[in-house]
């Protein structure tokens, strides 16, 4: 047991424990381990670690034990072999706290504050006498300063700051501790999420993520991924609460763990809300993630069942990056770059279902690659739905993607791979846990135990990394329907590339859509608004419907502020309501015809209680912006003999 004092002599006490699971790595040129050349055992021993935590000031790297241990033999036997190696300058042991286990670092460094009457001379005498060196004085406390022991203090260092204490000219002393100030950071390899260097290269073609994070992470939204299969038990899916209703949709059990050969789901779902925690963060880290494994043939009705099990279990984002068979993209006269694939019913009836009742009705956004082919993604009946988005493929210099399709259906572009002219080798995300994945376990293809990638891509990786967005746009505004957060990714685009682009007086581009998505713009534009004024305007009055009549009613309005948005509710008595042609008049002065809300629906049901807007009622969308004031009137019209009704009230709900 290790501690403490924070707040000075009679400062609570911080217990510390030592850990059995963690080992602390510096090695001499302060670089990443995984540079350095190992023997062969310490090769074998690392297999058992994954790293937890870098902190670049101090120099040194946290590796964990990728399962827990009661004893310290592993951990000991690693540090003794490391030890030995010539570029390692040291490995100890970590210390973390007792209860959350989290690692904390001890640098061999002090905060040291005296008295403020102590002369500078007396603190000198201090500081030498406890074989400290004084490192700079501290500019925002009288006599505060910060101080170093010698090399290879290690753990006296908690020792030797309670001595300090004892002092009565020392106020404060304390170790300096490090720990990690996000558990959710981008990692360097991670270019996609923000400005960084890789191999060399300064990459600046990010969508903007890791700036978003500020405001929100995607926490309370969960991402479907529907895709091959997921190892659920690496280390950034195994925080609590991550995986939600897991499925497996082509053997019809909850259990979508990979089978051989399954390996792209997983690093999707790695773009899309990876934690962050050791390795790779996803665009949502906070998000959590319901993986659907579907191995099953294009058009199956498994892949139908697959979407509506992610409305029905609470997705609110689903990410799908798979689709038709693509041509050659370096070979203009494949004959697959022109063949049509539409939609099957069951697929697009699923998706319909989803839209109209995902989100209690809100619908859950689908984001949807546009295809790796560099052809015509308008040929492609599943990404080409309106109802998804079609993500293209943008790469580390904002241009596009060889392979990306193109087309009037794309809606927006994210970036990924290029096996061209890429300066990376594409997106850092995470593997299958060990050598069976993209990454058998070398530096070169990611990290060297082979739980993360670097050379992910395709319109594969740029689709979760949208449904990453849009996590975050919901997490910040959850009242936004489906089409609202199309909408919001539509405006937060940057129109990279704008010669090659070729963009359209609306602003679009059949390369890139509107462009590449800008994350914190997104989250931004989600923000709620600020709260509307509703004003309500009612009138109860029983109006006879005749048979084969019209019957109205109508209400005043007085107010004069442009309007947001409209809500109508009727109540409506009548025997068969599939008679009846319910339209709503707004005043004169709009200059609008009337807005239908009932057209001859419902049969032989019973009475119209029903409130009706943009969603339901598409026509009330085009009052937007109007000025409400007039007279309001529903007018109601019996089409067919015999059935008779009344209106028993009409309300105007103005949103201003």
């Amino acid at each position: 047991m290790y501690t403490v004092r924070y707040g000075g002599k009679r400062g609570k006490v911080q217990r510390l424990v030592e850990s059995n699971e963690y080992v602390v790595v510096r090695t001499e040129s302060r670089s990443p381990l995984e540079r350095i050349a190992l023997s062969r055992t310490s090769r074998e021993l690392m297999r058992n670690f994954v790293r937890v935590a870098r902190f670049d000031e101090a120099g040194v790297e946290i590796y964990g034990a990728r399962e827990a241990r009661r004893g310290t033999k592993l951990r000991d036997a690693v540090r003794t072999s490391l030890k030995r190696e010539r570029g390692i300058r040291f490995a100890g042991r970590v210390l973390c706290h007792r209860n959350s286990r989290s690692p904390v670092v001890y640098t061999e460094n002090f905060f040291v504050k005296c008295a403020d009457d102590v002369p500078a001379s007396r603190v000198k005498r201090i500081l030498a006498a406890h074989g400290l060196l004084l490192k700079r004085e501290v500019g925002y406390a009288r006599n505060a300063f910060f101080a170093g022991a010698r090399e290879g203090t290690g753990l006296k260092v908690f020792a030797l700051a309670e001595r300090l204490l004892r002092d009565p000219a020392v106020e404060l002393c304390h170790p300096e501790l490090v720990r990690r100030a996000s558990l959710r950071g981008a990692f360097p390899q991670q270019w996609h999420l923000k400005a960084t260097s890789v191999n060399g290269f300064n990459i600046n073609a990010h969508a903007s993520v890791e700036a978003a994070w500020g405001i929100t992470q995607g926490e309370g939204t969960v991402i479907a991924v529907i895709d091959d299969g997921f190892d659920l038990a690496h280390a950034e899916f195994t925080s609590p609460g991550k995986v939600v209703a897991p499925r497996d949709a082509t053997r019809h059990t909850d259990d979508p763990r990979p089978r051989l050969g399954d390996r792209h789901g997983h690093a999707c779902a790695g773009v899309a809300c990876a934690d962050g925690r050791f390795g790779a963060s996803g665009v949502a880290p906070r998000a959590k993630l319901m993986p659907i494994r579907l191995s099953s043939d294009l058009g199956s009705q498994n892949e139908a069942d697959a979407i509506v099990w992610a409305a029905q279990h609470g997705a609110d984002v689903i990410s799908c990056s798979w689709g038709p068979w693509d041509g050659d993209f370096q070979d203009p006269n494949d004959p697959l770059h022109d063949e049509v694939y539409a939609l099957p019913d069951s697929t697009r009836l699923a998706i319909d279902w989803v839209i109209r009742n995902g989100r209690n009705g809100k619908g859950c956004v689908i984001a949807w690659a546009a295809g790796n082919g560099n052809e015509s993604v308008d040929n492609d009946g599943y990404a080409a739905n309106p109802q998804v988005i079609a993500v293209a493929a943008c790469n580390d210099s904002g241009k596009k993607s060889d392979y990306s399709d193109f087309g009037d259906a794309v809606w927006c572009a994210f970036p990924s791979s290029d096996l061209t002219v890429g300066r990376t080798p594409g997106i850092w995300t995470t593997d299958l846990a060990g050598p069976n994945g993209y990454n058998p376990g070398a530096a070169s293809r990611g990290d060297v135990a082979g739980d993360y990638t670097n050379d992910f891509g395709g319109t594969s990786s740029a689709a979760p990394g949208v449904a990453g967005v849009a996590a975050l746009v919901l997490s910040r505004n959850p009242e936004l329907r489906w089409d609202e957060v199309k909408d919001v990714v539509k405006r937060s685009c940057d129109r990279i590339d704008p010669t090659g682009g070729r963009y359209d007086p609306s602003g679009h581009s059949r390369i890139y859509g509107y462009g590449r998505v800008n994350a914190r713009r997104a989250v931004e534009l989600a923000s709620p608004p600020q709260a509307a004024h509703v004003a309500v305007r009612t009138a109860k009055q029983d109006v006879p419907i005749p048979d084969l009549g019209t019957a109205r009613l109508s209400v005043p309005v007085a107010d004069v502020t442009p309007l947001k948005s409209v809500r109508v509710t009727v109540d409506i008595e009548h025997t068969y309501i599939g008679d009846l042609i319910v339209k709503v008049k707004p005043p004169t002065a709009l200059g609008l015809a009337p807005i239908e809300l009932h057209h001859r629906t419902g049969g032989g049901a019973d009475n119209i209680k029903k409130t009706y807007d943009a969603l339901n009622a598409p026509g009330l969308a085009v009052l937007a912006g109007k000025k409400p004031k007039g007279t309001w009137t529903l007018e109601v019209q019996d089409r067919e003999a015999v059935d008779v009704g009344t209106i028993r009230s009409f309300t105007v709900e103005l949103t201003m």
